[in-house]
């Protein structure tokens, strides 16, 4: 698909091509216009410029005031395309993401082969920088609260909203781009909106709104505000599922809480790979022969050979013989502690005892079947993340049959977080609380 116009800042005339892109290439920019058709990828690390606009660059390349069309591609659910212009700012259209959502869903959705790989954010995130706050929380989609004024408090705005295909396209879309009256003699020396007017831009002088049509909402600016928020958080590479709190946002503002999200990710896959086992190589047939798993149903039960086929882990770290219930959200799981136990010759000679931190291993074992029973999941890992109230109350030894019980207390996106415990008999001899994620076999 193509579209044509003048680009908000540069005035400069453009044609917009959206090409589609392979699995896990992101969004991309190309400038076909320059020598070598040089590309931009739509990565916060890639930000070079946030005034009154977001500005990607590489090198000498840039391609200005790219959150609408970032916005438009994130609302409508589109994780992997090329964006081809012939000029550096893609068209202003009528200084909303109308004409872009609008177009896209015109030239249709392809779903690709491979799972979405959305981000859940999961620990609150937070930055302040003068009168403007903004913040991010765990949930489990993107939802945006926003609180829009200018320094003396005009116009004074608030809206909170889930974000969905469909809330995207009829409550936030619309909304266009706006300037106060007062600020328009500093944008023109400072060479920016040459491209700006009424057919793409609400201007507010005083109590007065300047436009050539009537405001399309009420509180059209704050809708506008969660709009530039919903661009400039896709670059952080990958679809977000948190709870943004923005007071007075600006595009600096919410370029530095993408960061903030995007440094969290880039530690959390930093944990699973210090505690992850090698994963298998991609090309390598799984041990169900290349067929995914069937899911896991309540009542079902596991034997030791279909253990096997689901957890990555073998002698002697396997730490779960059988599974004995599975229930909604709760799994039992069985381990037979032997005298042949390979830990015991060293923990502890003339006095063997099961290694509290193998307990532990023995649930999140637990907890990671739990996760793999939904169909979705099951050509995947369980990666152990972390362990939190942790507590050891008797000692474990040969002969001892250990029952764990394990609890799925919270799952967004791919981490999972569960209660364990371990019991011989009646008798509670270890629980914890263990974070885990999901990763790509």
């Amino acid at each position: 698909m193509r579209l044509s116009g003048i680009g908000l800042h540069s005035g400069n005339r453009v044609t917009m091509g959206l090409l589609p892109a392979p699995p896990h290439s992101g969004i991309r920019f190309r400038r076909i216009d320059l020598e070598g058709q040089p590309e931009i990828e739509a990565h916060i690390d890639n930000v070079v410029e946030t005034t009154r606009s977001t500005t990607l660059g590489k090198g000498n390349v840039r391609v200005h005031t790219v959150e609408h069309i970032l916005a438009a591609l994130a609302g409508c659910g589109v994780d992997n395309a090329l964006v081809e212009l012939d000029a550096g700012e893609p068209p202003v259209t009528d200084g909303s993401a109308r004409e872009y959502s609008r177009v896209i869903e015109a030239a249709g959705i392809v779903p690709q082969g491979e799972a979405r790989e959305i981000y859940s954010v999961n620990e609150p995130l937070e930055m302040s920088s003068g009168d403007t706050f903004m913040a991010v929380f765990p949930h489990d989609r993107l939802k945006v609260t926003c609180t829009s004024s200018d320094r003396q408090g005009r116009h004074t705005q608030c809206r909170s909203i889930e974000l969905s295909a469909e809330t995207w396209a009829r409550e936030i879309a619309p909304a266009r781009t706006f300037c106060f009256f007062e600020e328009i003699e500093y944008l023109i020396k400072n060479g920016l909106i040459k491209g700006g007017g009424l057919e793409n831009a609400v201007v507010i002088r005083d109590d007065a709104v300047l436009t050539t049509e009537p405001l399309r909402f009420a509180d059209e600016f704050v809708r506008h505000k969660i709009l530039d928020i919903v661009g400039d958080l896709s670059l952080v590479g990958r679809p977000v599922a948190g709870h943004v709190v923005a007071v007075r946002p600006s595009h600096a503002a919410n370029c530095e809480l993408a960061r903030l999200i995007s440094t969290q990710m880039r530690k959390v896959q930093a944990a699973t790979q210090a505690f992850a086992p090698p994963p298998h190589p991609r090309d390598a047939a799984p041990a169900t022969g290349g067929k995914p798993l069937a899911p896991l149903t309540d009542g079902s039960t596991l034997d030791a050979d279909e253990l096997l086929k689901i957890l990555p882990h073998r002698y002697p770290f396997l730490m779960v013989d059988r599974v004995t219930r599975i229930e909604g959200n709760t799994i039992t799981g069985v381990k037979n502690v032997t005298v042949n136990e390979p830990f015991f010759a060293g923990h502890f000679p003339g006095h063997p005892i099961m290694p509290g931190v193998l307990q532990l291993e023995a649930i999140a074992q637990v907890a990671g079947i739990l996760m793999l029973r939904q169909a979705e999941y099951s050509r995947k890992l369980a990666y152990f993340m972390s362990a939190e109230v942790v507590k050891w109350r008797r000692p474990v030894r040969p002969g001892d049959t250990l029952i764990i019980q394990v609890e799925l207390t919270k799952w967004r996106g791919k981490i999972g977080r569960a209660k364990g415990v371990c019991l011989v008999g009646e008798d509670v001899v270890s629980e914890a609380e263990v974070t885990f994620m999901l990763v790509d076999a």
